[in-house]
């Protein structure tokens, strides 16, 4: 008995065997993201680090968020999710620490930073010293309290007060003179730059080349001026814990040094 002739034809099973051996093709991985909080005036070097950190890891990026350190913290002890937080002063760090979302590790100090007063280029208050700082009438813009830099702005105060050079009528007149509060440091910074403001105080890292040539410093002398540290730490929830101790140990490593470096910070302790 003669069998009937196959109609299996040669394209149909070709198109079969593709399907078959597509759908077993091994799939790219997917890109790891590393998500950082980070300090406003951390802006420009973190972002040059994220850059730098992820040419020498393909296929990882680096998620960042910017804001005042503690706004950053709030945000964190709420449960927002990150892997890493990289704050301008221990306290806010160790509001996270004692959320719990901190533990096994030690925070690191990563960097260091000084304050400034700035003033803008055409200076109309005519500003020339940190006493003139405490004249009657000049517009002072400072950052809110509980951001770092204005927790360091009161403690210089506080050391300027106890200064018979410049004693508790200082304080008093420098504070009357603030017109504004800004939510983060690069805020002050940029409203001095614009001109809605005769004085702020920032860190030295905030003069930057983008307004530079727009505000003249006024130097806040070693006596008074106040050494801000800065810590970072992987987080203990992280989402990528891998990519969170990766990129701690980069911070903390030589390129990233480096990159603070140029960017007006001081070494770790």
């Amino acid at each position: 008995m003669r069998s009937k002739p196959s109609r299996f034809h040669a394209p149909i099973f070709a198109l079969i065997l593709l399907l078959l051996l597509g759908g077993c093709a091994p799939q790219e991985a997917a890109p790891e993201e590393v998500i950082v909080f980070a300090a406003a005036s951390l802006t420009d070097a973190m972002s040059e680090i994220a850059r730098s950190f992820e040419a020498v890891n393909p296929g990882t990026t680096v998620a960042l968020n910017f804001g005042s350190s503690s706004q950053l913290a709030a945000q964190l002890v709420e449960g927002a999710p990150a892997d890493v937080f990289a704050s301008a002063n221990p306290a806010q760090m160790q509001v996270v620490v004692d959320s719990g979302r901190v533990e096994g590790e030690e925070p690191l100090l990563f960097a260091t930073n000084r304050l400034t007063a700035i003033v803008p280029a055409d200076n109309p208050a005519g500003i020339e010293s940190l006493g003139d700082l405490a004249q009657p009438g000049i517009a002072l813009v400072l950052a809110v309290p509980g951001v770092p830099v204005r927790d360091y702005t009161d403690e210089a105060l506080g050391r300027l007060a106890a200064d018979p050079a410049y004693g508790p009528a200082f304080a008093d007149g420098f504070y009357a003179n603030l017109v504004s509060e800004e939510d983060t440091v690069r805020l002050v910074a940029a409203k001095v730059a614009l001109g809605e403001a005769d004085a702020g105080v920032v860190y030295t890292s905030d003069v930057t080349p983008d307004i530079a040539d727009r505000v003249i410093q006024i130097a806040i002398p070693d006596a008074y001026n106040v050494i801000a540290s800065y810590p970072i730490a992987p987080l203990s929830d992280a989402p990528n814990p891998a990519g969170a101790s990766a990129f701690v140990d980069y911070v903390m490593g030589g390129e990233g040094q480096a990159i603070l470096g140029r960017w007006g910070f001081g070494a770790k302790p």
